[in-house]
């Protein structure tokens, strides 16, 4: 399914929005505007709906609490609320499904985070409405949704896999490299690409097989010289490792493990799998960082494809920086939401009749959008005076 509006009360950087969602959606503005903040509305909501560890209070707790989830404009009202409409995929969708939440803390100590409402409503009739008579003698209850029961949502399942199925990852490509000399401790659903090599093994064989030589095609087009992907497991601990082989080299020369790959090399190749992983709601975070600009151009086409290839076209939300992606001229203005800090939080701002039509009669999104999502003082910016 994918997601086709989204509104937030109080969420972080934002007081109050309500945007419509397309099938790919680009997210401009300067840095601290909010654009990792609202990819994280879409994991908090996976956080809530997971089978396994999961839950409203976990979820907040992951960040820190209430008073850091909480918009600072938030003066007078203490509720963060969340609300998403739902459709099955196609060329114009039709909200099918609508899920909304509202928490609190409950203001007394200690504090006790409880729900203020759960609400569902598939095709306009109401599947869900909290608090209900059984929340009233029991307020306990309001510290868990529904969402994250499993035998409390079987009349709305198809919310809870859409949220439980959404995929994000930001690797860290030094995280990968250095995992066993650093050590320490691995977030949870490892956003950063730690256990990346784990993932990519426990993927059934044939499937796996499958998506390296794509992969490997790929690469062979982006990186010079390159020849041969392989996944190979450590003889000594099992752990899985990734060679990669190189047309210049000597003939039988041993393989080169990912420690070795350069930080791009990585970057487009965790891009890559997850692009071929799976059909849930997809979030990118600065897909170009370590890449090649001219590959940078070609990601919007290389999203296209895969998207149009595959059984279901998959949503993909992605934040970027890049003059060279955004001025693809495959680029759907309509797509594309730049975030806009002010006083009173963050506001989302869609292109207006004259950038839509100044996008259609041939400019890129990058000379029409991209200068209005610069810092206002940044001429002024110095370091010294």
């Amino acid at each position: 399914m994918w997601i086709t509006r989204l509104k937030l009360k109080n969420w972080r950087n934002f007081k109050q929005i309500d945007i419509a969602l397309r099938d790919r959606v680009y997210l401009i503005g300067p840095n601290a505007s909010g654009k990792s903040n609202l990819l994280d509305v879409f994991r908090f909501l996976r956080d809530i709906a997971k089978t396994s560890g999961g839950g409203l209070q976990k979820a907040v707790k992951d960040r820190q609490g209430m008073t850091k989830l909480r918009c600072l404009q938030a003066r007078t009202d203490p509720e963060v609320a969340i609300e998403v409409e739902l459709a099955v995929a196609g060329d114009d969708p039709v909200a099918e499904w609508t899920y909304a939440i509202g928490f609190k803390n409950e203001g007394k100590s200690p504090h006790r985070l409880l729900l203020n409402y759960e609400r569902v409503f598939h095709q306009g009739e109401s599947v869900l409405n909290r608090p209900d008579e059984a929340d009233r003698t029991d307020p306990e209850r309001l510290t868990q949704t529904h969402l994250e029961q499993v035998n409390a949502n079987a009349a709305f399942r198809p919310i809870a896999e859409c949220f439980a199925g959404v995929t994000y990852l930001h690797l860290v490509p030094q995280l990968l490299k250095y995992g066993d000399v650093m050590g320490g401790h691995r977030l949870e659903d490892d956003p950063f690409g730690q256990g990346f090599l784990e993932r990519i093994a426990q993927c059934p064989t044939r499937t796996r097989e499958a998506r390296l030589k794509r992969i490997q095609t790929a690469l062979q087009v982006a990186v010079p010289q390159f020849k041969e992907l392989r996944l190979v497991k450590d003889e000594v601990n099992g752990h899985p490792h990734l060679e990669a082989f190189y047309e210049h080299w000597r003939p039988n020369a041993g393989g080169q493990r990912e420690e070795q790959f350069s930080d791009g090399t990585l970057r487009l190749l965790a891009l890559l799998w997850s692009l071929l992983d799976g059909d849930s709601l997809l979030l990118l975070e600065e897909p170009e960082l370590s890449l090649n600009e001219a590959l940078v151009e070609k990601i919007p086409l290389l999203l296209d494809r895969l998207q149009r290839q595959a059984r279901h076209r998959r949503q993909i939300l992605l934040s970027t920086h890049s003059e060279a992606l955004l001025r693809n001229p495959g680029i759907d203005g309509r797509g594309i939401l730049r975030l806009e800090p002010e006083k009173e939080g963050t506001r989302i701002v869609e292109p207006d009749e004259a950038e839509q039509r100044m996008m259609e009669t041939g400019l890129s999104a990058a000379e029409v959008l991209l200068p209005k999502a610069r810092p206002a003082r940044l001429d002024q910016w110095t370091l010294f005076k």
